[in-house]
């Protein structure tokens, strides 16, 4: 019943049309790729490869997309099944080292680059790309070398130069950075962000106004960067154009109204211009927004201790503390509110972290000895005292508490040694000399009873 039936035309047919309809999909998610809709392309990829799973240049582009939105871990899988059908097309090799470099998986990515400079020595992007790897590696030196042999192959491509000025702007070699990114922009003025990165390093060696118009040349081609409006408002705020530096800020809230760090700097500009309740509602609205953002706890702290609530202030130590601070400055300070509020075992905590990542800050020894003296544990005190002299030899505050530490354990023949010596250092320091004169007072009189009490008793035997 089949002799007459073209079984094999009836295939190619129905074949040729499946085709058709994938590459429709394919064309459908590039115009959405381009117009920013990811995720309705990523919908029409995944028909077409339903529809033809053996083609590589749908995964690879559905990996592109991906990446687009930040999925690095599903893009790798995908590079991975196209890289199985086709293992030595370098582009696919070169996508995939990128994103091993992204996701953190650094020795991968320099496996995979080897890897590709074999198959194709000549393949560019792979050297550029590596540089951006070695610099994240902190292989500064290796990040050159990668940049040198792409340059002996492309003399001028802008996004080598732009990489290399990454790599010289986190070693802090400003001047070579400022140099590569005006290469890039030179080369390519549309390059992305390029101007935001001259602003960030003309800001960065002084020159404020033209990392001004720098600022502003990238808000004229980029207007909803919200990162860029950032950066300009925190470069604003230091320039003290509060003005200015709150519209960046309010308008960063207009693109995205969930931007954290937006509301944080907008309290703190109120908290600078002592609206203490208003900065206290912009801080909690940031923590609400982004329970993980360190920062604005410590700042409510600060208001609270201003309104005297020192119950409440303690709280938000504790809970700022609970983020791992590193900030010796913000340490520091937590720990003098602390201490002003009789809170002693708090400020101890805050400064004793300052002295496990910074175990030559002397202020830190200095404070912990002043709430070990508040605490009246004098002896301790005087040990943290004489580690901050140790670190800082000048620090007056330590020869004006030491001799009265000395005194208040007992000790009183030595609160005269050391009152005697910081009079000595410090001739015309007024408290200094108070406490000398008190301590001289109070030895002569001690002097007096004991010559006197050994009278009595020899006039008795």
């Amino acid at each position: 019943m089949f002799e007459d039936y073209d079984f094999e035309s009836e295939f190619d047919d129905y074949q040729e049309n499946s085709w058709e309809e994938a590459k429709k999909c394919e064309e459908q998610a590039r115009q959405l790729y381009e117009s920013g809709e990811i995720e309705l392309a990523l919908e029409q990829l995944d028909i077409a490869i339903e529809i033809d799973p053996s083609n590589t240049n749908l995964l690879f582009n559905k990996a592109l997309a991906l990446d687009s939105v930040g999925l690095y871990e599903q893009a790798i899988e995908l590079y991975k099944a196209a890289l199985e059908a086709n293992p030595q097309d370098v582009e696919i090799c070169n996508s995939i080292a990128v994103d091993y470099t992204r996701t953190g998986l650094y020795d991968l990515a320099i496996d995979t680059f080897s890897e590709i400079h074999e198959l194709e020595p000549d393949f560019e992007p792979a050297y550029c790309n590596q540089i951006i790897t070695y610099t994240e590696m902190g292989k500064y030196e290796k990040a050159e070398e990668a940049f040198y042999l792409a340059q002996q192959i492309v003399p001028n491509c802008p996004l080598c130069f732009y990489n290399i000025g990454n790599a010289l702007f986190s070693q802090g070699n400003f001047a070579k950075a400022h140099w590569c990114w005006q290469k890039t922009a030179e080369i390519d003025p549309s390059h992305p962000k390029i101007n935001y990165r001259i602003a960030q390093v003309r800001w960065s060696i002084g020159l404020d106004e033209k990392a001004h118009e720098s600022f502003l040349a990238e808000l004229r081609i980029n207007p909803g960067s919200t990162d860029v409006l950032m950066d300009f408002a925190l470069f604003l705020l230091e320039k003290n154009d509060v003005t200015s530096a709150r519209e960046k800020l309010n308008r960063i809230i207009e693109i995205n109204p969930d931007f954290a760090k937006a509301y944080f700097y907008l309290g703190e500009i109120e908290l600078d211009q002592s609206n203490i309740e208003d900065a206290i509602k912009l801080f909690e609205k940031s923590i609400d927004l982004d329970r993980e953002f360190a920062g604005p706890r410590y700042r409510i702290a600060q208001c609270l201790a201003k309104q005297g609530n020192f119950e409440k202030m303690a709280e938000y130590v504790s809970s700022e503390l609970s983020f791992d601070v590193e900030d010796s400055c913000v340490l520091l300070s937590m720990g003098t509110m602390c201490l002003s509020a009789g809170k002693n075992d708090l400020a101890t905590s805050c400064f004793l972290k300052v002295t496990d990542d910074q175990p030559d800050n002397h202020l830190a020894f200095y404070y912990i000895g002043l709430s070990m003296f508040k605490c009246g544990e004098y002896s301790d005190a005087t040990h943290f005292f004489e580690y901050c002299l140790d670190i800082m030899p000048d620090e007056i505050r330590c020869y004006r508490i030491m001799p009265v530490c000395e005194l208040k354990a007992g000790n009183i023949i030595d609160a005269m040694k050391l009152a005697a010596n910081a009079k000595e250092k410090y001739p015309d320091d007024e408290e200094i000399l108070k406490n000398y004169r008190n301590i001289r007072l109070k030895h002569q009189k001690l002097r007096i009873k004991h010559l006197v009490k050994k009278a009595v008793s020899k006039f008795k035997k």
